[in-house]
């Protein structure tokens, strides 16, 4: 029989990999309770119509690379693609607005059928902020700078914040307009993906990586050129809140994010550590989803982080900086203590003891083989405890056992002669080696 195997575009995450995801995962969840971000959490699997209507059904997103399906009651159904849509939908299924303004933030995979390359796949993952019923600027510059101290704090180094403004729905469609008809007298000129997107959404054409493209919308009509006077005092301010917070930033006057409901702000944040510039996070505000999910007209503004990339750049950092704080991230977080046993009555008390000292918070691994003590000693190495527990027949006959920092010893007689001797019916004694020992550790580092 032929071995199973994942299909294209899912990866598994190992023990090692899940260990970073954990660390940046408890990083970001600290960031978010100290701004005062409640976690919310929505299905894998929503209606086919809340994307289609919420994101466009001109967009790549919807017509392309939605895994949707028709369920047994004939109802179309969708893996979600992306996260605010989702959220979107359920503070007003949930009648959330009614409570007043909603900060919140989500984590969890997203599925988009697209060529599987480094840092995207078909199952990926996000985790994302979006604040509900805010319209002011400096809104906008606090959902960014959570954003920038959030990927500063996980070590990265060399990111940029790249901004512009959309403007209003009129300011929009304006442009698009302008857009259109100038692209429209050069339609041969542009790349086959342009000339398939100047009838459906030709703002993505700004977006185009190919080469003749870009080098024609450098004479293009600006953005900038169609915003009226309240949009460009509004996008001021939010620069202005970005200076007085030491947030670097540049104008780029072709972003226009790839999805519909955007409008006024637009931000990326990039990297250029894995080579071609990478997209860390983006995001921007969308005034009109809301209304165009059901609700009243509400305000909003949100940024999401694809956790795939995140990591390949924490890894980056970590070998650029073998110092930084992103190598701290990539280390897998050992037990505190490696519980050596061996022998019926011992492998009976070292069960007892390591569920003890679990509840009292310790990280313990209990080895369970029952295999020789050396092969033991060279597994608790390997694992990266700082400390041995060692307990046989004739430990639990004494009542007494040694404990002892784990360096590179890997010889029972060694532990043995300078492991200090704890009585294994008094935990405080062992708990207060462990804990006298982090103290001091804490003084010298």
């Amino acid at each position: 029989m032929s071995q199973l195997r994942k299909l294209r575009g899912m990866v598994d995450l190992l023990p090692k990999q899940t260990s970073i995801w954990q660390q940046v995962e408890a990083i970001a969840r600290a960031h978010f309770i100290r701004a005062g971000i409640k976690e919310i959490r929505t299905p894998l699997l929503e209606a086919t119509e809340l994307f289609s209507r919420g994101i466009g059904e001109e967009t790549d997103v919807v017509g392309k690379e939605m895994y949707s399906f028709s369920d047994r009651g004939d109802r179309s159904c969708t893996l979600r693609p992306e996260g605010t849509a989702s959220v979107v939908r359920a503070v007003l299924e949930n009648g959330l607005l009614s409570q007043g303004i909603q900060r919140l933030w989500y984590g969890g995979p997203m599925f988009r059928y697209e060529r599987p390359q480094a840092g995207r796949q078909r199952q990926f993952h996000q985790i994302g902020v979006e604040y509900i019923g805010l319209n002011q600027a400096r809104s906008d510059a606090e959902v960014i700078a959570i954003a920038w101290n959030l990927l500063k704090d996980l070590g990265l180094s060399e990111l940029t914040l790249e901004m512009n403004s959309l403007g209003n729905t009129e300011d929009r469609r304006n442009f698009r307009n302008q857009l259109f008809e100038w692209l429209h007298l050069r339609q041969s000129q542009l790349d086959p993906d342009s000339q398939k997107r100047l009838f459906k959404n030709p703002l993505r054409i700004l977006d185009s990586k190919n080469a003749q493209t870009q080098s024609l919308l450098k004479n293009a009509p600006k953005l900038k050129d169609s915003l009226s006077e309240e949009s460009q005092i509004r996008f001021k301010s939010v620069q202005e809140h970005l200076q007085e917070l030491g947030i670097p930033f540049k104008l780029n006057e072709r972003l226009v994010r790839g999805l519909d409901y955007y409008d006024h702000t637009a931000f990326e944040v990039t990297s250029d550590q894995l080579g071609a510039q990478a997209t860390v996070c983006g995001g921007g505000r969308y005034n009109r989803l809301v209304e165009q999910l059901g609700g009243p007209p509400t305000a909003a503004i949100g940024w999401a982080i694809g956790i795939e990339r995140l990591i390949l750049l924490i890894e980056e950092s970590s070998r650029e900086n073998p110092s930084s704080k992103a190598t701290l991230l990539t280390k897998e977080l050992p037990p505190d203590i490696f519980v050596v046993n061996k022998g019926k009555d011992a492998e009976k008390k070292a069960l007892v003891i390591s569920q003890k000292l679990r509840e009292r918070g310790f990280k313990v691994e209990l080895d369970c083989s029952s295999a020789a003590f050396g092969k033991q000693f060279k597994r608790a190495n390997r694992s990266g405890a700082k400390w041995a527990l060692v307990i046989g027949d004739d430990e639990v006959k004494a009542g007494k056992a040694p404990l002892k920092l784990l360096q590179n010893s890997s010889e029972k007689e060694e532990l043995l002669k300078n492991g200090q001797l704890h009585p294994l019916d008094d935990l405080e004694s062992i708990m207060n080696t462990l804990l006298a020992n982090e103290l001091q550790n804490n003084k010298t580092t």
